[in-house]
């Protein structure tokens, strides 16, 4: 029996957080911040100007190897309530990392953690107005 690689569970809690409605991005760990920096620093590294949705889960295994703790960290769009997309995002990715875990063969377990770390406008606060043609 093999194990769960932990990039296939961030993949998958990572699609399964994208897709709930009112999740707009993941937010990266102070971690994956200070790395993508330090890369970024190096000669010849060209880092993307924004982080992978990736590094905005967190996995671990736990050390008595008895399951995974998943961290997700989101920025939500304004309008929706928090406790329900968390809910949602929480429920959503358990779902989506109980059937991999078990196609292992392994009788881990999922604990799911979302935090929701800002709530944004997806909109300008100001609409432009068109210009005025001068004559």
């Amino acid at each position: 029996m093999t194990a769960c690689h932990p990039a296939d569970i961030r993949q998958t809690a990572a699609e399964a957080a994208l897709a709930v409605s009112g999740v707009l991005a993941l937010q990266p760990t102070l971690a994956s911040r200070l790395a993508r920096a330090a890369s970024r620093a190096t000669a010849g590294a060209a880092a993307s100007r924004f982080a992978s949705p990736l590094s905005g889960i967190r996995v671990v295994h736990d050390p008595d190897g008895s399951g995974w703790q998943v961290e997700v960290r989101c920025v939500l769009a304004e309008g929706h309530r928090a406790i329900d997309v968390a809910r949602t995002v929480h429920d959503r990715t358990r779902a989506s990392l109980t059937p991999l875990v078990t196609t292992h063969g392994t009788a881990d377990t999922v604990t799911v953690t979302v935090t929701i770390i800002r709530i944004t406008r997806t909109k300008p606060k100001v609409a432009r107005r068109p210009l005025k043609s001068k004559k």
